[in-house]
């Protein structure tokens, strides 16, 4: 079992996503962004005619079902070349990007959700709340991609 990670002193002390605008934070502040829920490294179908994403229970090869933290992150945009880098530029140009994903919150102007671990203080709570993957995804590796269809599902937040 994973043990849950502690905010560090500087989170406390500052709560830093609410004063700095994206393209002002540090490389450590951007990258503590992220949640861990996994939701990213869905494999996403796009209707041809309504342009409407839909999101599989299907990730990437590269993700840690468990931890739902990738793998080789260093090397995620080589080994997967469809793999999206996030920044501060191009974070707004992704519509399929999940609702609740927290550099989508912040860049639309919402507040991080209750169970970020920014806010609540331990990673536990995306996986408690059922915002993460966990337990409800299968690897890419494992699965036809002919049959991606089938795999369309409805809870992605």
């Amino acid at each position: 079992m994973l043990a849950a990670i502690r905010k560090p002193l500087w989170v406390i002390m500052s709560e830093f996503w609410k004063t700095t605008a994206l393209d002002e934070m540090t490389n450590e502040q951007w990258e503590s962004l992220c949640d861990g829920c996994g939701q990213c490294c869905l494999v996403k179908l796009e209707d041809s005619k309504s342009a409407k994403v839909f999101y599989t229970n299907v990730v990437c090869y590269l993700l840690d079902q468990n931890a739902c933290r990738c793998n080789d992150y260093e090397n995620r945009c080589t080994l997967v070349p469809d793999c999206v880098k996030l920044t501060p530029d191009n974070v707004g140009d992704y519509s399929w990007m999940p609702e609740d994903c927290a550099y989508r919150r912040l860049s639309e102007g919402r507040k991080l959700a209750w169970w970020h671990p920014l806010v609540s203080g331990t990673s536990s709570t995306v996986h408690d709340s059922g915002a993460s993957v966990r337990g409800k995804v299968v690897s890419e590796a494992d699965v036809d991609h002919g049959e991606l269809e089938d795999y369309i599902v409805d809870w992605v937040r």
